[in-house]
């Protein structure tokens, strides 16, 4: 079993979203479970919407699991495995500053079940706090290789805070064993926090074959909603974190589903992983190459193949969705007739109302031209102007996207 466990106290991380991606992946290939799992057990700093938006996220990248809930559901399972520690002499009574990393030892020799019942009928604040293990723990990292942790006797490890409420690492502790969470797939940072979870583990007597991988840091972490806001499509950046170490697929386009018979969790390796932005952009690139013209075109609030062929007129010259709409939004925006060419486009918006339909461009010029009683250099800036609202020099030429705004013609000219 498998999970994703992320905490709604922020903005999800491109790392986050690697996490998840890697742990779902992992599940496909075992043909286990995937489950999510909204660790919500700090109460005071979630913030209301957050887990719903995590949801919208996995749902937004095809990540489908086989179950979710949120921690604090547990909460009551949670003090009961705590007390049980603190009746077994595995865990005492606290007086100290829980935000201390150790208290003082007078406290693991006085405060037991006795003061326990004795501050509860006070309603005196009090923690509980596990005692250190007294051997070392090993254990077996996919990536990081064997990892060997001696405990330092002085470190007792908070486990229930005055609130009553599990501390981080016992609520995670407690999650893992309650869901028989065998393959755990998280970021590095947690890596001096896993043996101490192992610890818990066994004293609570629980024992279990539990695979571990910590995946190396990102150096420039951005959230996933900045990525998506600048116009990086789910389906690029899944490519993109998919072949992260898996080198042999870096400048390959695949699905989810194709990834799950290739990707290879130990050649992810364990050196610090930086943003190759270059390698982003040109995957969105082929990503919107490839996408349905139509399903492009609903993109900039249309449902038309021709809009989304428009679209990919830029496509050599731009990667990003929000730099395609930068350049289709001025074609559909009503055009300004200030200026020094003001006066002519007014002219050839005229002529263009009262125009039957042209299918070629050209015949719409030498329409145009008749009509107006110019040459064919004179009417050309003006009539840039009127179909591409501002001019750039990268711009595909007049002749390319007539063909997929011809039947929308007199609102580009308008």
């Amino acid at each position: 079993m498998l999970r994703f466990a992320p905490s709604p106290t922020g903005e999800m991380l491109l790392s986050d979203l690697w996490v998840a991606v890697v742990n779902y992946l992992v599940a496909q290939q075992r043909n286990d479970k995937f489950l999510v799992r909204i660790d919500d057990g700090d109460t005071p700093k979630n913030i209301e919407g957050k887990d719903t938006e995590i949801m919208m996220i996995l749902e937004k990248f095809a990540l489908k699991h086989d179950g979710v809930h949120h921690q604090s559901e547990h909460l009551g399972i949670h003090q009961t495995l705590a007390i049980r520690l603190l009746q077994e002499k595995r865990a005492f009574i606290c007086l100290c500053d829980e935000s201390l990393p150790s208290c003082a030892h007078s406290c693991a020799t006085r405060l037991d079940m006795q003061s326990y019942a004795e501050l509860k009928e006070k309603k005196e604040p009090f923690s509980i706090r596990i005692k250190p293990s007294s051997r070392e723990i090993l254990f077996e990292d996919e990536l990081f290789g064997m990892v060997r942790f001696s405990p330092v006797q002085e470190e007792s490890d908070l486990i229930l805070k005055q609130d009553g409420t599990p501390s981080q690492l016992f609520g995670t502790a407690c999650e893992d064993m309650l869901g028989s969470i065998d393959f755990i797939i998280r970021q590095n940072r947690y890596l001096e926090q896993t043996p101490k979870e192992i610890h818990i583990k066994n004293s609570l007597g629980y024992q279990s074959n539990t695979h571990h991988a910590h995946l190396p840091e990102m150096v420039e972490d951005l959230t996933v909603r900045s990525l998506l806001e600048q116009g990086f499509v789910p389906d690029a950046i899944l490519n993109y974190l998919i072949a992260l170490g898996n080198e042999k697929y870096a400048q390959s386009l695949f699905t989810l589903p194709e990834a799950v018979v290739w990707f290879e969790l130990k050649a992810i390796g364990t050196e610090p992983i930086k943003m190759d932005w270059d390698r982003l952009r040109w995957l969105n690139r082929e990503h919107l190459k490839q996408m349905d013209d139509r399903t492009l075109s609903t993109l900039f609030g249309f449902a038309d193949a021709d809009i989304g062929k428009l679209a990919k007129c830029y496509l050599d010259k731009v990667t990003t969705t929000r730099e395609l709409e930068e350049r289709i939004k001025p074609i559909f925006r009503s055009k300004s007739f200030e200026g020094e060419q003001g006066e002519m486009m007014r002219k050839l918006s005229r002529l263009i109302f009262n125009a039957p339909y042209f299918e070629e461009f050209d015949t719409l010029v030498a329409y145009l031209v008749d009509k107006s009683g110019l040459d064919r250099d004179q009417i050309d800036l003006p009539l840039r102007l009127l179909l591409f609202g501002v001019i750039r020099e990268d711009d595909p030429t007049p002749e390319e996207i007539y063909p997929f705004i011809k039947l929308y013609l007199l609102e580009v000219a308008s």
